[in-house]
């Protein structure tokens, strides 16, 4: 049967070895059961032993393939992030209760007298719609016809563009949901192993190039006089992340040779 895997936070005891989670108690919850957690729960909750923490801060409830979490506390927000989304987070209000998390792997942040005490939590392995179940499947069988939909973003993987959007994406695809973007200096850098013409010229085109192309900024043709986008990396990578143009995967297009062609 499936069941929701969650795991406490460090203490004292735990050490700090390499093996992270793996080292402390984990707790196993079938569809359908609750985990209260705090810093006074019975026999059958999580101990959280920190001052900071309520009596009964909350509570996880298992529901097949994910899971939802109360927020007990009288006036705290806490913080579920979705490590492997690169800053990927929702927010849960004091008092909100059965807030549903769609993260397979999620870790909610309790903000506790001065420090922040990650509960690390694991869901089933979701599942997705087969490509042959789906619209063009459908379609395939007479189901129903028409032009194909078009994409939301049309990116290629082979142009120097993307390999661009990588390196501006990497630090916060690494885990470091909230590290700086590189400047242009260092993306020219980061790609010259695979484009040793880079230039800080040739990197700000594509940036630019990108902004328009993501359609953040209208063309020159379009664009009014003296307008400009500010925080253009920024609005890039948040964009990139949050649809997934980029994925931790892509990141290879950094390190192997390259064969893309311009632009």
């Amino acid at each position: 049967m499936y069941s929701i895997i969650v795991v406490p936070p460090p203490t004292s005891e735990d050490g700090r070895g390499p093996a992270g989670p793996v080292d402390r108690a984990q707790v196993r919850l079938a569809p359908g059961e609750r985990l209260a957690f705090g810093r006074a729960v019975g026999a059958d909750g999580l101990l959280i032993p920190h001052d900071g923490v309520s009596r009964r801060a909350g509570e996880i409830t298992a529901q097949g393939a994910f899971w939802t979490l109360s927020n007990l506390s009288g006036h705290q927000t806490y913080v579920v992030e979705n490590p492997e989304g690169a800053g990927e987070h929702i927010k849960v209000a004091p008092g909100r209760l059965d807030a549903p998390v769609p993260f397979e792997f999620s870790r909610i942040v309790l903000p506790a007298a001065g420090d922040l005490l990650p509960v690390e939590v694991w869901a089933p392995r979701h599942d997705y719609l087969r490509a042959e179940d789906g619209a063009d499947g459908l379609r395939a069988e007479g189901g129903c016809d028409g032009d194909p939909t078009a994409p939301a973003f049309s990116v290629d993987r082979t142009k120097r563009y993307f390999a661009v959007l990588a390196a501006l994406c990497e630090p916060r695809l690494r885990g470091a949901p909230h590290a700086p973007l590189p400047t242009v200096d260092q993306v020219v850098e980061r790609l010259r192993p695979t484009w040793p013409a880079a230039s800080r010229t040739s990197v700000q085109w594509n940036i630019d190039y990108l902004a328009v192309k993501l359609r953040l900024k209208p063309g020159p043709e379009t664009a009014e006089p003296g307008t400009r986008l500010n925080g253009k990396k920024e609005s890039l990578v948040s964009l990139a992340l949050r649809f997934d143009l980029v994925r931790e995967d892509d990141l290879v297009v950094l390190s192997a040779p390259s064969r893309r062609a311009p632009r």
